[in-house]
């Protein structure tokens, strides 16, 4: 009875701090997600960095697709004039980020103030190296809501000067579990920000005030 006692106990506290820690991360980056109408009162911001979620093929998901807009909004409004397409493009046969520049550019961004990074295999890696690779030191993240809070707390634990702005521009199917999914990812990388651990691949540097066609691997 002592041993269903103690790992009660144990299983109490765990999630006494699993839930903590979530609070933690969300109410220390509350104030940090703005409107579009405040970004654009903000000065000197290095790029716009929008965050890779999943594609169909050459299609961006709604999720992604709205992120896209978001971050197409934001440079129409002068916001800053350089992008940054953080995602998942370690597969050849699995490719967020061209599909996510091409669509900027069918939405009127000149391809030069794109950049890709190809390895932003994770919210960690893409703030890692938006710091670490493309030089950034303030930014305006984008992707929806429960995600910002998250990213922000990354970016600020590794010394950008962040703000996001949500790109929740519909309702999306499965919201309930990815809410859920996002409490055990923010533990994680509460941790993770803390150690900062490299990132998984590295590269040479690509500063973000440059041209962003140097990022391209397709004609």
């Amino acid at each position: 009875m002592k041993i269903i006692k103690y790992l009660l106990i144990l299983t109490i506290l765990f999630i006494i701090c699993v839930l903590g820690i979530n609070y933690y991360v969300v109410l220390t980056n509350d104030n940090k997600i703005i409107t579009i109408e405040e970004a654009k009162q903000l000065d000197d911001i290095d790029c716009i960095l929008v965050l890779g979620a999943g594609v169909y093929g050459n299609q961006p998901r709604p999720m992604l697709e709205d992120r896209i807009l978001t971050g197409v909004t934001l440079y129409n409004n002068k916001v800053s004039n350089k992008i940054i397409m953080s995602g998942d493009h370690m597969q050849d046969d699995y490719d967020e980020v061209n599909v996510m520049k091409t669509y900027a550019i069918n939405e009127g961004v000149p391809s030069n103030d794109i950049f890709m990074d190809h390895a932003g295999i994770s919210t960690y890696d893409s703030l890692y190296r938006a710091k670490e690779i493309f030089e950034v030191k303030k930014v305006v993240i984008v992707t929806q809501k429960y995600h910002l809070y998250r990213a922000l707390y990354i970016a600020k634990n590794l010394g950008i000067e962040a703000y996001g702005v949500s790109a929740n521009l519909r309702d999306y199917p499965g919201q309930f579990k990815r809410e859920i999914r996002e409490i055990l990812a923010r533990d994680k990388d509460f941790v993770k920000a803390l150690l900062k651990p490299n990132s998984t691949y590295g590269g040479e540097v690509i500063p973000v005030s440059g041209d962003g066609d140097v990022t391209n691997d397709k004609n």
